[in-house]
């Protein structure tokens, strides 16, 4: 009789932290073989993708607004590998509401990439022909200068290269500082051509705002449980982890819990924000890990949310150039959610949101709420003769990293000199931003280094849209 064939045991990993990063680094290694243990401290998954329950109505609200763009390619395959792709919706414009209250859409025209959107930029009402003309050279300049000073912030390379007041004001402001959440003055040269290349110029799908249709709760926290569930991933909510354990003789041997339990592991992915990092690593792993995230900082985002008893808003979505009030968001013409979470003809629930909102962080909630109805008065003067029924700000204050001059510098690889130990998170060496495709791009990444670890290489990140003909040539790209 021939004895059976030892097979050994799967190799354990556990995921710390239950946000984009840690859910796409689950999502890609199930199926591979592996006992996957996902760690969230909180009852809910979705890191800052995530919703609140309204005590008066009981509904889920979001912290603050999540959307998506074409060019985000890594992102939208994590959500078609976990069945929620349906649950955001693609549009074909951005619309534009300027202080004069004049519309002015953007959206693709018949032209190929770069000059996809030349017709809707010259159409914009609130830029002069010497505006338009100034954006036109910084966008050149944007695409073939590499030689940005140090420490130049992308005010000053603005400066530098002839833009007009009106110009960076009311486009690059507009376009960079909602995409990067920070102020132009702080903001990194390399990360605003990121968005500006990959978003507007090198593709025609790459502009293009994905909108959630359900609140982000549901989205990335009751759905993605579901699945990874049904593929064999063990997620443990309201879980925290003490500490990574780790010594000399034995490298990595697993984490402790903050209750006390040992879980062994034979690889960790800490999925954790960059101000977490330290606080889980032991002394013996090393002064130059233990220094992880250290000199990053973070940069805020504020979301009113509003019930009105009448509708307010015509646009689904709409950007406000030149005000407090960046973008609104109607979810009652997106989500179909009423007074009550329920559908309603008559009233409205409007999100709006600030990005690098470091003016109101002196502010209580009362005075917000109250500079933000005084703007959208000004917007829609019907504002004035509605009932706000209810209302609630949320500042995020460490939202994402703040993208400063010289900030890739600061950003590790996921993979560190520990073996068996990753990061994953929108903080580290992504090559994109603070976003939700960096998130997902680094929860990906993490998991290829697993997988290379265990011998079994895999290309798991999906590359950025291919760049057209035209805007190669045009971007000196060969």
């Amino acid at each position: 009789m021939t004895p059976a064939a030892y097979k050994p045991p799967a190799p354990r990993v556990v995921i710390v932290g239950g946000g984009l990063a840690g859910l796409a680094a689950a999502a890609r290694l199930v199926g591979r073989g592996l006992h996957i243990t996902l760690l969230e401290s909180r009852p809910r998954l979705g890191g800052r993708a995530s919703s609140f329950v309204d005590p008066v109505t009981g509904e889920l609200v979001d912290n603050c607004q999540h959307i998506s763009m074409g060019c985000c390619t890594n992102l939208a395959d994590f959500c078609r590998r976990v069945g929620i792709g349906q649950g955001l919706k693609r549009a074909p414009e951005i619309v534009f509401l300027d202080r004069e209250r004049r519309v002015a859409r953007f959206r693709a025209g018949p032209w190929p990439a770069p000059f996809h959107l030349a017709g809707s930029f010259l159409r914009l009402p609130f830029l002069s022909i010497k505006d338009k003309l100034a954006i036109a050279r910084g966008m050149v300049a944007l695409a073939r200068d590499s030689l940005d000073l140090p420490g130049e912030t992308f005010a000053q390379w603005l400066v530098r290269h002839g833009q007009t007041e009106p110009a960076i004001e009311l486009f690059w402001g507009t376009i960079l500082v909602s995409a990067l959440n920070e102020r132009l003055d702080r903001m990194d040269v390399a990360h605003a051509r990121k968005v500006i290349l990959d978003g507007f110029v090198r593709n025609r799908e790459g502009y293009t705002p994905e909108i959630p249709l359900l609140p982000l709760g549901e989205l990335y926290g009751a759905r993605l449980e579901r699945w990874l569930a049904e593929h064999g991933v063990d997620v443990r909510l309201t879980t925290g982890l003490d500490q990574v354990e780790w010594d000399d003789e034995n490298g990595l041997t697993g984490v402790r819990l903050r209750k006390g339990e040992h879980l062994p592991a034979d690889f960790v992915i800490l999925a954790v924000p960059f101000d977490r990092v330290r606080e889980l690593l032991p002394e013996s792993s090393g002064e130059c890990v233990r220094q992880l995230g250290r000199d990053l900082a973070a940069s805020p985002i504020t979301g009113v949310h509003l019930w009105f008893d009448r509708p307010i808003c015509p646009f689904e979505f709409v950007a406000t150039p030149g005000r407090l009030i960046q973008w609104v968001f109607n979810h009652t013409a997106i989500q179909g959610r009423g007074l009550a979470g329920r559908p309603s003809s008559t009233g409205e629930y409007l999100q709006i949101v600030i990005s690098a909102s470091y003016d109101l962080l002196d502010l209580n909630r009362d005075q917000i709420r109250a500079r933000v109805l005084d703007d959208l008065a000004q917007i829609w003067p019907e504002t004035r003769h509605a009932q706000l029924v209810r209302s609630w700000v949320v500042t995020e204050h460490g939202a994402t990293f703040a993208v400063r001059p010289g900030v890739d510098a600061l950003r590790p690889a996921q993979r560190t000199s520990l073996d068996g130990l990753f990061l994953a998170g929108d903080w580290t060496s992504t090559g994109w931003p603070a976003t939700m495709e960096g998130a997902v791009r680094s929860g990906y990444m993490a998991a290829e280094g697993v997988l290379q670890d265990l011998d079994r290489p895999t290309r798991l990140v999906r590359p950025d849209l291919p760049t057209s003909r035209l805007s190669r040539w045009l971007l000196a790209e060969g």
